[in-house]
This record gives C-alpha cells, sequence and structure tokens, in this order.
C-alpha cells in the first residue's frame, strides 16, 4: 500500500519513521517534506491532488483548520483517507470529503520508535477494506485501541499528552537528583530505565497498580515516605486538573 503523507510535522514524521518507508509527501513547507524525503527515501510532490493520484491512501497530518481546503485541492481524487487531525470527527471528514471512504485514527509520538498507542474510531459506516489496512498499518508501530469517537478527548489526554507529562515528570526527577548531588547524566540513565522498566512491570502484572506499589513499599520506608511526599503536593490532583484542562476545549 503506497501511502501519501498530507504534511510532513512532528507526527507525520514520528510515524514515517516508525514505518522506515520511502515516502511520498507533500507539505506547503518543502523544506519540511524534503528533510523527511532525503532521511527516508522517497519523493516530494508538488501538490495535494497530484499526491491523491499516485498513492493508494492519503494521511491527513496536516494542520486541522485545513480540512476542507486540504478536501478541495485533492478534489474528489482520493482513493481512500486515513486521518490523524486532532478534533476533527468523523461527520467533518464525511462532510469534506464526501463519498471517499475515510478512517479516523489519533496516534502517539512513541510511533516513532514502534512503541506508541493509537486510537481508533469505531465505524459503523468504514470501508471495511480501508479500516483494515489502517489498522494493520498503524499496528506495525504499537498498539492499536478500538474507541467510540465519544472517548477520543479523555483518551488524547491518556495517551497522546503522555509523552510530554512523562518527560516532565523525569525532567522534574532528574532536577531533584541532581540538587541531591547526583550528576545529571547518571540521573538521567537511572530515570529514564527505571521508567521503562516500571512501565513493563505494571504490563505483566495487567495494570495492578497498588500490587507494584505494595512491592516497593515497606512500612515506614524511603518509598512510603516519598509517596507520602508526592500525595502531599497534590499528584494526583495535577493530574486531574491536565485532565480536565484536555476535555474542556
Amino acid at each position: 500500500m503506497k501511502i501519501g503523507l498530507i504534511g510532513a510535522g512532528n507526527m507525520a514524521t514520528a510515524l514515517a519513521r516508525g514505518w522506515g518507508d520511502a515516502v511520498l509527501v507533500h507539505d506547503p513547507d518543502r523544506s519540511r517534506a524534503e528533510a523527511l524525503v532525503e532521511e527516508l527515501g522517497g519523493e516530494v510532490v508538488d501538490s495535494n491532488a497530484e499526491l491523491a493520484e499516485r498513492a493508494n491512501v492519503l494521511l491527513l497530518a496536516h494542520k486541522p483548520a485545513g480540512l476542507e481546503r486540504v478536501a478541495r485541492e485533492i478534489g474528489g481524487g482520493a482513493k481512500g483517507v486515513i486521518s490523524i487531525l486532532g478534533g476533527v470527527p468523523l461527520a467533518a471528514l464525511r462532510a469534506a470529503y464526501g463519498t471517499t471512504p475515510v478512517v479516523r485514527m489519533i496516534p502517539s509520538v512513541p510511533v516513532e520508535v514502534r512503541q506508541g498507542v493509537t486510537c481508533h474510531a469505531r465505524d459503523a459506516e468504514a470501508a471495511a477494506e480501508l479500516e483494515a489496512q489502517a489498522v494493520a498499518l498503524f499496528e506495525r508501530v504499537g498498539l492499536v485501541v478500538d474507541l467510540d469517537e465519544a472517548q477520543f478527548e479523555v483518551a488524547t489526554g491518556l495517551m497522546s499528552c503522555a509523552p510530554a507529562y512523562v518527560a516532565l515528570v523525569a525532567e522534574a526527577q532528574v532536577d531533584a537528583g541532581v540538587r541531591a548531588g547526583m550528576p545529571a547524566d547518571v540521573a538521567g540513565q537511572l530515570v529514564a530505565a527505571s521508567m521503562a522498566g516500571s512501565a513493563a512491570l505494571l504490563q505483566a502484572r495487567g495494570m495492578d497498580t497498588l500490587a507494584v506499589r505494595r512491592m516497593v513499599t515497606s512500612p515506614g520506608g524511603i518509598t512510603a515516605r516519598g509517596l507520602a511526599a508526592l500525595e502531599h503536593s497534590g499528584v494526583r490532583a495535577a493530574f486531574d486538573d491536565a485532565m480536565q484542562a484536555v476535555v474542556a476545549r
């Protein structure tokens, strides 16, 4: 399946790197498209209309506000469309693309290292062949979860934002270690490896968070004191506030 990327921004680049295939790509910022082609091979295409003619499926990775403009440029020439546009529902995609089959997916940036999570919008009207192709394509770069579209905003707060949240938590831990006398590079190694291992342990334990906490929390011990300090500082409330900020948009 030959995929045409409309847009060469961060998420399109992450997906392309994860797939590892040569790309057909169009971006108004030609330098971004050229950089992606130089890295992975392929070709920069001069227009969205030409891209639609040459690709089996178009991946919409442009700015959401450009939905109708891009659809007009394509002019009904697309064979199938996969959208990763944030905040653009299936109804809007169908209104823009008419009878062209559409699928809606929302991936997370770790698709670049084939450890991403992609939410797939359940759709009773979807073309079965395109839907199967889209799911298989995104399963190459991580986990695909089928969700009702109404749950996409919450899902975004959990998985799309997660790399930034995890990076912030890691940064805070490293900074705390540096203040306590640990060299920054060593603190970074400890934190990154510990986060990866802890995530793997949680998955192995079926996301039994209480069991994992009890494994490392002795009564009155250092972990118990650290957890109490985090709770006192409002770690749960902070994440709840972040979720509300995401879904309130």
